[in-house]
């Protein structure tokens, strides 16, 4: 079988599925119970100083039938005292050397308190520290999480303060909120971080009920905005993992999390560089046991490709994620339609027709049968019609045979500064 083992800036872990620092992660009884399960490791519910949390806490998007295609969480760090959440991750890793355990913290960002917490936490024997600078509500109403990891100075500083304590690996979490997380990410590496993880929750409001007009979730009739994850946020989260990868200047493992809910999603992570995977939203959603269906598919995708272990995949779709303007314009692809599996909803055509490129023609046989037929001179290969066609395999994009060669927009703008050099 393959090796889905990995080795995380220096943090040797059973299988690449830990935990993110969650409710999830949030007692020593529970992580245990996931190490039970399976998981290979486990970032611990964020440390600090104890707070005071609100109820409610969490507000959920379900959409077209599917439960949880989102999740809203306005529940901060830790209200468990720090020495409490010691004890029980020193009794954690003694049960379960083999598991990893991480250790988010959050504090205010000086020296002193970073050098405090981050020695108090080693002591106690995790495998590495997680720097929570993301958290987008709440924490970050007072100085800390988002309000530091908005700030490429504060997030090298506060990267900076963690590895002067530490004599573990130091993971900066990085927030989404933010114009372009490839910033905060080269901070943390002028910082010294051994590693980065992203993406932490988007500042969200999950909806207002109609009846009550009061915010979701909501606060004896009030509401604040809260994280949001969940499957609906992996799009966001994959494109800012797969852009870290490609900067040469973000050279530290990067650790991948943001609607991971299948091993399919692992691959697709681990592909766009992340050395491994962090879940939430998943396992409040179905339990722990999931992990049993994320590992064996794990397993069985990679001796199905013939790959030996899993780090032959970390990054190898990331030299194809490139820059707009490096893709090939004379590049055609269309749309064709298979009429003996097609059942005539006509959904293609009205996409088309009504938000589209007006190309598939509805006909009629010698038979007097209707059918539709894409007009490829006109298809502009957007695949509208296939992705609204709820039947597999009804509607084909194919790659048309080259009839010029590759060309992209930088490609041609250099042609043309050729040209106009030549002509002067």
């Amino acid at each position: 079988m393959a090796d889905i083992s990995i080795n995380f800036a220096g943090i040797k872990s059973l299988n690449p599925y830990w935990l993110a620092s969650a409710p999830p992660t949030n007692t020593g009884y529970q992580v245990q119970r996931a190490f039970e399960a399976g998981w290979g490791g486990a970032v611990w519910k964020t440390l600090g100083e104890p707070i005071l949390n609100v109820t409610s806490r969490f507000g959920a998007l379900h959409f077209n039938g599917q439960r949880v295609a989102g999740f809203n969480n306005i529940e901060l760090i830790s209200d468990r005292s720090l020495e409490v959440n010691l004890k029980e991750i020193y009794e954690t890793k003694k049960m379960y050397p083999k598991h990893v355990i991480i250790a988010s913290l959050m504090v205010e960002p000086t020296r002193e308190k970073w050098h405090e917490i981050v020695k108090k936490v080693q002591d106690v024997g995790v495998d590495g520290i997680e720097l929570n600078l993301g958290c987008p509500h709440g924490m970050s109403e007072r100085g800390m999480g988002s309000a530091v990891g908005q700030h490429p100075d504060l997030v090298e500083m506060t990267t900076m303060y963690a590895k002067e304590a530490a004599e573990v690996p130091v993971i900066t979490k990085l927030t989404p909120n933010i114009t372009d997380i490839r910033e905060t990410a080269k901070a943390a590496v002028r910082g010294g971080a051994d590693a980065v993880s992203m993406i932490n929750t988007i500042n969200s409001l999950i909806g207002v009920d109609l009846d009550t007009w009061n915010p979701v979730p909501h606060v004896n009739g009030q509401g604040a905005h809260g994280g949001y994850c969940g499957p609906a946020v992996k799009p966001i989260a994959l494109n800012m993992v797969g852009d870290c990868a490609r900067n040469p200047e973000i050279n530290i493992p990067i650790s991948g999390i943001g609607g991971i809910s299948t091993w399919q999603d692992t691959v697709e992570f681990m592909l766009m560089g992340a050395g491994g995977v962090q879940i939430c939203t998943a396992a409040m959603h179905h339990g722990f046991r999931i992990i049993e269906d994320l590992t064996e598919g794990l397993s069985n995708y990679l001796d199905e490709k013939g790959i030996d272990s899993l780090s032959d995949i970390i990054g190898a779709s990331v030299r194809k994620y490139t820059d707009w303007s490096d893709l090939d314009l004379n590049h055609k692809v269309v749309a064709r339609i298979n009429n003996d599996i097609c059942i005539n909803c006509n959904k293609c055509h009205i996409a088309c027709e009504d938000t589209s490129h007006q190309c598939i023609d509805m006909l009629t046989d010698e038979n007097g049968n209707d059918y539709l037929k894409v007009r490829e001179d006109d298809c502009v290969g957007c695949n509208l019609c296939s992705i609204v066609c709820p039947v597999d395999g009804a509607i084909d994009m194919i790659d048309l045979t080259p009839t010029e060669p590759p060309m992209s927009w930088n490609n041609r703008q250099a042609a043309i500064q050729m040209l106009q050099k030549a002509d002067s």
